[in-house]
């Protein structure tokens, strides 16, 4: 398996971030880390092994992107709408330095898929349904969509806001939400099992994202798993291995 890991600047935060790309050829999948995690995290917890066949096949390229959670959702020192704020900046080096980057890589190739876990489940939505022009489709597993939930503290404004799905989903309308109809797809994966309820609120809040995007008629799968099915990296391999063929 071809494998080449870059560094692109990060403009606002304290590091470059890290880019790592499995694969010689197929569908870009962007790959969010769960909470403060590395590019290198998805193939350290065997998520790369459990759909190498796809990518030995050149049916994905895998591009796993650092999170810089420990300066926003993370920074519980700083109240909610700052670091929906410094978001903002991750949101961008997704959009562009990171989108630019694959672009050279994979001319031509058609629009990405976006993917994550835990806290990275929460990215890959959120920036599908805002970017649906580069991500029309979403693959979320054991995601937390509510960031006002996040210990969150202090007032919140636009930047908490739009940040929020569970916040501007409901108040989608016009023109965007028929793009959206035509445009995106979202797949929710999650658990019954230990962890997915308490502490990390995963089926609750895939089970309200969920009723929130059926009221929006925007189309979704809500794929809950049994009461076996924890919150944890062996479950993740198997939901992934499961549904992403069907999106390259």
């Amino acid at each position: 398996m071809q494998r080449e890991q870059v560094e692109i600047e990060a403009p606002g935060f304290d590091r470059p971030g890290t880019v790592i790309r499995y694969g010689h050829f197929g569908r870009p999948v962007v790959v969010f880390p769960s909470e403060q995690g590395r590019a290198w995290d998805y193939e350290g917890n065997g998520m790369v092994d459990a759909v190498s066949d796809l990518v030995d096949a050149g049916r994905v390229k895998l591009y796993c992107v650092d999170s810089f959670d420990h300066l926003t959702w993370s920074d519980r020192s700083v109240p909610l709408e700052e670091r929906a704020r410094r978001h903002g900046w991750y949101e961008s080096w997704i959009t562009e330095q990171v989108v630019r980057a694959i672009g050279r890589d994979s001319p031509g190739a058609s629009d990405a898929v976006v993917t994550g876990c835990s806290l990275g489940a929460f990215h890959a939505l959120n920036i599908a349904l805002k970017r649906a022009d580069l991500f029309p489709v979403a693959i979320c597993q054991s995601g937390n969509y509510d960031p006002s939930l996040w210990h969150a503290w202090g007032e919140r404004a636009d930047s908490a806001y739009f940040t929020n799905p569970t916040d501007y989903v409901p108040n989608l309308e016009g023109d965007h939400l028929e793009w959206l109809r035509r445009r995106v797809f979202v797949l929710l994966t999650v658990g019954q099992g230990a962890w997915e309820t308490h502490p990390t609120g995963s089926l609750p809040s895939a089970q309200r994202m969920a009723g929130l995007l059926r009221d929006k008629q925007i189309p979704f799968e809500l794929d809950m798993w049994g009461h076996d099915v924890a919150h944890d990296w062996p479950w993740w391999q198997r939901q992934l291995a499961h549904h992403l063929p069907r999106f390259c």
